[in-house]
C-alpha cells in the first residue's frame, strides 16, 4: 500500500515509490468563500488516484488548480520535481479530459486527436502515425474519417482520451469523464480507461462523485468535504476503515445507531451490550455505532461465537438483482430498523421472506465506534 499525507494528518502505509506530483499547503479563494482549505497530497508516479466527493466539495476546484485552470490563493504544487505553482497551463505537462468532451464538432476525428501535435510536431507523417497508433489504442482505428457527431457518446469520450493522450503527457486529468454516459456504456468505459491506464502507466487524477467508479478504478482514493481532505486510502481502507463518520455515511450504505461507549471493545445499545471495534472513548461518553448492510449475517451462516447475535423479524423486503435487502426489527434495535444485505443463495437456503423471524449476528470487527462529531472513536 502507499504512504500519503492530507491536510487532517490522515496517513495510509505505503512501500517506496517516487512522488510524481506533490500539492503541498493548497487554499483557494473565490472572494469570502474558502474553496481549499490547506490541501496536501503526494501522487505516485503511474498511480491512478480520484477525487471523491459530493457536490461542492472542492474536487474539481483541486484538479484545475493542478492544471492550472484556476490559481490557488496559497500554496505549493510540484509535478516531477519542478515547481509548476505558477505556470501558465500551455506550461504544465498534462493532458486533461472533461465531462463535456470539448471536442471540435467541425473537425475530423484524426484532426481533433492531432490538434495538439500540430504545435509540437511539425512532421505531418510523423503525426499521421502518431494519430492512427493512438485511434487503434482506444479501439477506435476506422473512426478517423467521421466527425464527432456521428460518433456515440463512450466514442466521443474515446476520443477525447485520446487526444489528451496525444502528446504523451506525464499527468492525465480526468474531470467526471464518464458522468454524461449511460450506466451500461459508463461500466464498460472505466474498466477499459483502468486498463489503458495501467498499460500506459501515465500518472492519472480523476474528479468523480460516484463512489463505484472510484472504488472500482483507483489506486488510491482521496475523500473530499468542504474544502478538505477527509481520508486517503486504498478503495479497501476507504470503505472498510472509514476515518471518519462522513466517510463512512458517503461511501457506500451505512447503518448508524446512537449508543453509550463501555469498554474499550464494546458499547450500549439501550439494554443491549455490544462488542465492537476497539475505541478510545471514555466510558460513558454518547458516540454513533456503524455497519453496513452486507456485514449482517444470519447465524446459521457464521462463524461467530454467539456475542452479538439478536433475533429479528423480517419487517420487509427489496429485490435489488445481485442480492436481497431487507428491513429487520427487534427489541435490541429499539423503533429503528436494521438495514440488511442478503445474497440469493442465503435468502433462498434459509428460507428468509417477509415476516418471519431468525437470528442475525453483528459481526464485531465491523461495528466502528465514531463521536457524535463525526471523528473516530
Amino acid at each position: 500500500m502507499i504512504s500519503s499525507e492530507s491536510s487532517s494528518g490522515l496517513t495510509s502505509s505505503a512501500g517506496h515509490r517516487d512522488v510524481y506530483l506533490r500539492v503541498h499547503g493548497l487554499s483557494k479563494s473565490f472572494g469570502s468563500f474558502l474553496a481549499l482549505k490547506n490541501i496536501s497530497l503526494d501522487v505516485y508516479a503511474g498511480e491512478f488516484v480520484c477525487f471523491l466527493g459530493p457536490s461542492g466539495c472542492g474536487k474539481t476546484t483541486l484538479l484545475r488548480a493542478i492544471a492550472g485552470l484556476e490559481m490557488q490563493t496559497e500554496g505549493r504544487i510540484e509535478q516531477g520535481g519542478r515547481d509548476i505553482s505558477h505556470l501558465r497551463p500551455s506550461q504544465r505537462d498534462f493532458g486533461i479530459v472533461f465531462q463535456s468532451y470539448a471536442l471540435f464538432p467541425n473537425l475530423t476525428i484524426e484532426q481533433n486527436v492531432g490538434y495538439g501535435l500540430q504545435s509540437v510536431e511539425r512532421d505531418r507523417e510523423k503525426i499521421r502515425l502518431r494519430v492512427k497508433e493512438l485511434l487503434e489504442l482506444v479501439g477506435l482505428p476506422d473512426q478517423g474519417k467521421k466527425y464527432p457527431g456521428q460518433l456515440s457518446g463512450g466514442q466521443q469520450q474515446r476520443i477525447a482520451l485520446a487526444r489528451a493522450l496525444a502528446i504523451s503527457p506525464g499527468l492525465l486529468l480526468l474531470d467526471e469523464p464518464l458522468s454524461a454516459l449511460d450506466a451500461k456504456v459508463r461500466g464498460h468505459l472505466r474498466h477499459e480507461v483502468k486498463q489503458l491506464q495501467r498499460r500506459l502507466a501515465v500518472t492519472t487524477i480523476m474528479v468523480t462523485h460516484d463512489q463505484e467508479e472510484a472504488l472500482s478504478m483507483a489506486d488510491r482514493v482521496v475523500v473530499m468535504n468542504h474544502g478538505v481532505i477527509e481520508q486517503i486510502g486504498t478503495p479497501t481502507e476507504i470503505y472498510r476503515e472509514p476515518a471518519s463518520l462522513f466517510v463512512a455515511d458517503f461511501v457506500g450504505s451505512m447503518n448508524k445507531f446512537e449508543v453509550t461507549a463501555n469498554a474499550p471493545e464494546s458499547v450500549s445499545f439501550g439494554a443491549v451490550n455490544l462488542v465492537c471495534h476497539k475505541h478510545g472513548l471514555a466510558a460513558g461518553s454518547k458516540a454513533i455505532l456503524t455497519l453496513r448492510p452486507e456485514d449482517v449475517i444470519p447465524s446459521e451462516l457464521g462463524q461467530g461465537d454467539g456475542r452479538n447475535q439478536f433475533k429479528a423479524l423480517v419487517r420487509d423486503m427489496e429485490f435489488l438483482g445481485s442480492h436481497w435487502r431487507a428491513w429487520l426489527t427487534s427489541e435490541a434495535f429499539g423503533s429503528q430498523d436494521l438495514d440488511a444485505h442478503f445474497s440469493i443463495n442465503a435468502v433462498r437456503r434459509l428460507s428468509i421472506t417477509q415476516g418471519v423471524m431468525l437470528t442475525v449476528e453483528l459481526p464485531a470487527e465491523r461495528l466502528h465506534v465514531f463521536t457524535p462529531e463525526g471523528r473516530r472513536g
